[in-house]
């Protein structure tokens, strides 16, 4: 079969190299010179399918109030003219129920374990190496009341099979020794031993040389205008180098996903929410944190990568910009110069910002659609690194008319917990 796979991001790449495997000939597009150069480029750096988590949940609007008043906090809203935005907005507190929030972590959570396993079983394939390590991830607690909050959470991750270890001061900093230098108060933590760390954009990058060994044609700097659809099927795809045809299309394009869908009739709730990141070289290796540390009350993510440090966080809703902004910077300086203190040198750090693709309940949207040869992966959030080898071999399952290895049926786009109600649809 034919197929052609739209985003060169890490879901596209990775969704191109399981597609190949399976002896499809398949094409990829990007309007960029490369792939990983838009939101895998410079996140977080987390495969942590432990803290799979909704943003939606139980407390969050009134703690966004709280993050709005912040002098660092995580949470930016810049209002434009956008329906979308509000909408999406409100879709998002239709979910933070606790009855919503249990739902959209437990449909999260498998897809995001399987896509780790699938990460481990790549590696072991190909030998792939991306500033990795296998160290788990520290949620870490500076107040108590955080902390005793954090017992929803461990609930729902015993229930799903998930190993964690509840955390006091002590332990976190037996766990993560440079946090014996912190100016912070450390209440506890909850640690998942089994999330690992590593550079999204390495990873893509090698992945893509070893897709193209497969055979994938990789075609960069070529703009997507707008998918044709003949019937009940599509026909083919409008480029700035023409149109080109094949059996089937899949939509990897992260937030850019839902306008190139709209015309055909299908509406997804996905919406970009801008995160920040700095990267930076370590200067004192005892100092610096050995795998991700993430910090409760700032929501910053503060990751290893080899001999740098990636501090990634803020949830900016501001529409589709771009612009990098001095004072979300200071605030991620704040977090880890407040926790790894003198670890990293901030001054020379490489400043970036991305455009997570955001549904309102949590979950990505992985599957067919209702028009024959249409398939998406798209929606992952803050977690496209940690999901995206599960979703691309899902979504090749899929196509392939072959069992999947996890239930996915709730990750259909149009699932109900993305709705105002049942005759609401994006507009």
């Amino acid at each position: 079969m034919r197929i052609l796979v739209l985003g060169g991001g890490v879901v596209g790449v990775t969704t191109a190299y399981y597609l190949a495997r399976d002896g499809h000939e398949v094409e990829l597009i990007d309007r960029r010179n490369g792939p990983a150069l838009e939101t895998s480029f410079a996140n977080a750096g987390q495969v942590s399918p432990g803290y799979a988590s909704p943003w939606a949940g139980p407390g969050v609007p009134l703690k966004a109030l709280t993050w709005l008043t912040m002098r660092h906090g995580p949470l930016v809203v810049r209002p434009v003219p956008d329906p979308r935005m509000w909408w999406w907005l409100l879709c998002m507190l239709r979910n933070c129920t606790p009855a919503r929030y249990a739902r959209n972590k437990a449909l999260m959570l498998p897809i995001a374990q399987y896509s780790r396993d699938c990460l481990r079983a790549l590696r072991e394939e190909t030998g792939i190496t991306y500033d990795e390590r296998s160290c788990g991830t520290l949620q870490l607690f500076r107040t108590q009341r955080q902390f005793d909050d954090m017992a929803k959470d461990a609930a729902i991750l015993n229930d799903q099979g998930v190993p964690f270890e509840t955390l006091d001061g002590s332990a976190c900093i037996a766990a993560e020794p440079g946090l014996a230098r912190s100016r912070a108060d450390i209440a506890g933590g909850l640690r998942l031993p089994d999330d690992e760390t590593g550079d999204c954009h390495v990873f893509t990058t090698r992945l893509a040389s070893l897709a193209a060994e497969r055979g994938v044609r990789f075609s960069f700097g070529i703009d997507i205008q707008r998918i044709i659809r003949d019937g009940s099927a599509v026909n083919s795809v409008i480029t700035s180098q023409g149109r080109k045809n094949a059996d089937a299309y899949v939509v990897a394009l992260g937030s850019y996903s839902s306008a190139l869908l709209k015309p055909l009739g299908v509406r997804i709730p996905v919406y970009p929410v801008k995160g920040y990141s700095l990267t930076a070289s370590i200067l004192n290796d005892e100092a610096a944190p050995v795998s991700t540390v993430m910090d409760e009350t700032y929501k910053t993510a503060i990751t290893r990568l080899g001999k740098r440090v990636r501090i990634g966080g803020t949830a900016e809703l501001a529409g589709f910009d771009h612009k990098l902004r001095l004072s979300r910077r200071r605030a991620l300086e704040h977090s880890v110069g407040n926790l790894f203190p003198e670890s990293c040198d901030l001054k020379h750090a490489s400043f970036w910002c991305g455009l997570r693709p955001m549904t309102p309940d949590g979950p990505p949207i992985v599957g067919r659609t209702p028009i024959d040869g249409l398939y998406l992966n798209t929606g992952h959030g803050t977690l496209g690194w940690t999901m995206a080898c599960g979703s691309a071999r899902v979504l090749a399952d899929i196509i392939q008319r072959r069992p999947t290895d996890i239930d996915v049926e709730g990750l259909a786009a149009d699932r109900k917990s993305t709705r105002l109600n049942s005759s609401h649809d994006q507009r």
